[in-house]
């Protein structure tokens, strides 16, 4: 087996478009894969065998990786370089995940499958996180939009609409455990707000196969109001959604679990997504970046 100086993996973002929370009671969730926010993975030789915490998806993802080559005690070390930040909604520990592992398949010369890679990742994320959809190793492995339900599974969405998603990130880390907690101890009183979500997630999806990019934008706000309704926004992301609408943005809303993380606003074109992002940038965002759809 061939091992070099340093091995090297990439893998890259994602966001959530339409459908955080309802998706847990069934309805669909679109989520968009962020090609250009990317994370690497450096693998290089160490003086001894790794010291595995499994609290950290990084180091569940190489221990995988290496348990899977029959090389658990090689002596190597790991650095990571990302543009992702983490517990915002960004798909963070498992690009992370995807980058090691490809990382260290490359670092012993071994070739690596789409279909071992999806399993190893998902063998960390469940080590990381429980219980996941998969959502987020599906889109950060995928360069197309993906379309989830619950107990069904995914599907692959064409996006084409010449529009830009503007990603701000309110500063604030996600809580997307104890948003989904906070939603399930009123599940009764928000059954109908999450049923309304599961609506706009279907519309959304027939409005991307017509390219209606109004009807997108308005569905997208109608969400964040639900997503207000069932206690998952907090008033930096409510600020940001306002800021956006007022730039001219066709929608915005929330994105992922809420209690923080990212909202998203959609632009007609170019010029208006970078306007947009100027002002959330004016107005508190730490962090921001432009998607083409």
């Amino acid at each position: 087996m061939i091992t070099k100086q340093i091995g090297v993996g990439k893998a890259h973002s994602k966001i959530i478009l339409m459908g955080e929370h309802s998706v847990v009671y069934g309805y669909p969730a679109i989520a968009l894969p962020l090609l250009t926010i990317e994370v690497e993975c450096q693998i290089v030789p160490a003086d001894k065998p790794l010291v595995f915490d499994f609290y950290d998806p990084l180091a569940t993802a190489v221990y995988a990786a290496l348990e899977e080559l029959g090389k658990k005690k090689e002596p190597i070390a790991y650095h990571i370089i990302s543009q992702i930040p983490p517990k915002r909604g960004m798909g963070s520990s498992a690009a992370v995940s995807i980058a090691a592992i490809r990382a260290v398949y490359d670092y012993f010369g071994k070739t690596l499958s789409d279909h071992l890679l999806e399993i190893l990742v998902n063998k960390a994320e469940i080590i990381a996180h429980t219980n996941p959809s998969g959502l987020d190793a599906k889109t950060c492995l995928s360069d197309q939009a993906i379309k989830f339900i619950r107990n069904i599974g995914f599907e692959s969405l064409t996006i084409d609409l010449g529009a830009y998603l503007v990603i701000a990130d309110t500063g604030i880390h996600g809580h997307t455990r104890e948003a989904v907690n906070k939603v399930a101890q009123f599940e009764e009183a928000n059954l109908p707000v999450l049923a309304e979500l599961g609506r706009l997630t279907n519309l959304v999806e027939g409005a991307i196969q017509t390219k209606d990019c109004q009807a997108i934008g308005q569905a997208m706000t109608q969400a964040h109001t639900c997503l207000q309704a069932i206690g998952v926004s907090v008033g930096q992301a409510d600020h940001l959604v306002q800021v956006a609408q007022t730039q001219g943005a066709l929608g915005a809303k929330l994105s992922g679990g809420g209690l923080g993380g990212c909202i998203i606003a959609l632009a007609k074109d170019q010029a208006s997504a970078a306007s947009i992002q100027a002002k959330l940038r004016e107005e508190g965002a730490v962090n921001s970046w432009i998607q083409k759809l």
